[in-house]
């Protein structure tokens, strides 16, 4: 194989060319994947005490341990106050009392006695302003008017209903006047059924008697 080497210089010993030449090159080959570059441009180095701060954790906790005690001391405070009476009595049983209260109190009686029956008065010696008996004549000519251009008469809803739909009382009624004229249909069919049929001598007595009422009507 060394024998179709061919070297970039002249060698007398073609083998031994090849190893000195394939031994530089590994070497070349070594540097090359062992070199630094000269330019750094790797990430910057992080440090844990940027980004975890310490210091703002343990004043937060100093805060939070700061309300627990205060909470607690305020718990104790009142589960004391509710368990046991106040030393101090601290009712107040004055009374306020105005100065000025019996004055007031005869100002209120004499306007309460003088000033309603003068208002009274003049209110009930006061005409009206308005004429309601116009008013109610004006409001007749304008029923008359508005009754006279309307194309339903007034009130025409309930009179319609009124008819469709008889009152209460009048059902009732009705139904009374059916129940009493069945009662007395069925009486009478029993009073036909019980009395005796009439005979020729009834029949001629009931002729006589109703020639004799005319002739007296004739005579009137």
């Amino acid at each position: 194989m060394h024998r179709s080497y061919q070297p970039i210089t002249p060698a007398n010993n073609k083998l031994l060319k090849k190893r000195w030449d394939m031994n530089s090159y590994n070497t070349h080959r070594r540097k090359v994947q062992s070199a630094k570059a000269v330019i750094d441009n790797k990430p910057p180095q992080t440090y844990m005490h940027l980004h975890l701060k310490l210091k703002k954790l343990q004043v937060e906790e100093e805060r939070l341990a700061t309300i627990e005690r205060d909470n607690r001391i305020l718990l104790e405070k009142m589960s004391f106050v509710m368990r046991t009476r106040g030393r101090v009595d601290n009712r107040n049983d004055y009374e306020h009392k105005s100065l000025n209260k019996t004055k007031r109190q005869r100002e209120l009686l004499r306007f309460s006695l003088i000033f309603p029956q003068a208002i009274l008065k003049r209110i009930t010696a006061k005409e009206p302003h308005y004429n309601h008996l116009q008013w109610e004549d004006e409001w007749q000519i304008n029923e008359t008017y508005m009754d006279n251009i309307s194309k339903y008469p007034k009130d025409w809803y309930k009179q319609l209903m009124s008819k469709k739909k008889p009152k209460e009382g009048e059902k009732t009624e009705q139904a009374k006047g059916d129940k009493r004229h069945s009662i007395y249909s069925v009486e009478s069919g029993k009073e036909g059924k019980n009395k005796p049929e009439p005979t020729d001598n009834d029949e001629g007595a009931d002729n006589g008697n109703k020639v004799e009422e005319d002739k007296e009507a004739v005579k009137e």
